[in-house]
């Protein structure tokens, strides 16, 4: 679909003004179950927070996580009836009863660790991400006497989801590392320990010329002459080349 779009537009002569970016991807899987043998605590996953949507008593839906990563398990028979009308799925699947959804929420960070920013990565590393989400970020087990949950037996559900994941394309990607992410999380944080820094020397500005405050501007014109007192323009290049060199060996 995404590529006849692609073709459609350039047939009216239109042209992208910018690159393609994923911010959210939806992966579902749909399952007939005429029995529901399993609740909340059968599920072993990296999220902290879990929700149960009931109608009559009966659970409808069962929900994982937030923000970056959604898990959902829920009745879709009932989600079509109750409010999406999309009945043809009914002639899709063959069935119109006892069909339920495993359905994955991914936002851009989960993405982009598996190097995932266009729809062509998309199609080339779908596997990789959804191998990741159903080994080690959740997973659906059935419950024994064992305290340790993460040795449960994997359900049959969750067997079946892996074979079916395990046919799609992937490339062997487990993470992806964006440079440029790490080093500006690192600026990010000296930047958050020189802030830190400037108030103290703001703190002490006021101390001596007995003022009560000063503003930042006035603390970094403080800060500046400072520096300007131990600069030493012979040994900067010096210094900063052998930083260049620690960074690019890892060595912060």
């Amino acid at each position: 679909m995404h590529q006849r779009f692609m073709q459609w537009a350039e047939r009216l002569g239109m042209m992208p003004l910018k690159p393609e970016g994923l911010s959210r991807v939806d992966f579902s899987f749909d399952y007939h179950l005429p029995v529901i043998d399993f609740d909340e605590d059968n599920f072993v996953s990296l999220s902290t927070k879990d929700t149960q949507y009931r109608k009559g008593g009966k659970i409808q839906t069962f929900k994982l996580g937030e923000s970056d990563v959604v898990l959902r398990i829920y009745d879709k028979i009932a989600e079509i009836e109750e409010q999406s009308g999309k009945s043809w799925f009914f002639e899709l699947w063959g069935i119109a009863e006892n069909v339920w959804r495993v359905e994955w929420q991914v936002r851009k960070d989960i993405l982009k660790r598996f190097g995932i920013r266009t729809f062509a990565d998309l199609q080339d590393g779908q596997g990789d991400v959804l191998r990741y989400l159903v080994t080690e970020h959740s997973t659906l087990r059935e419950k024994t006497d064992d305290s340790n949950r993460s040795r449960w037996p994997l359900h049959p559900l969750w067997i079946d989801l892996e074979e079916q994941i395990q046919k799609l394309e992937c490339l062997g990607v487990y993470r992806e590392i964006d440079q440029q992410a790490i080093l500006n999380e690192r600026l990010m944080r000296m930047a958050i320990s020189m802030y830190g820094y400037l108030k103290r020397i703001a703190a002490v500005h006021c101390i001596q010329t007995e003022q009560p405050m000063i503003s930042d501007a006035e603390a970094m014109q403080r800060l500046e002459n400072l520096i300007s007192r131990v600069h030493e323009p012979m040994t900067w290049r010096t210094d900063v080349t052998k930083r260049i060199d620690s960074i690019r060996l890892g060595q912060w």
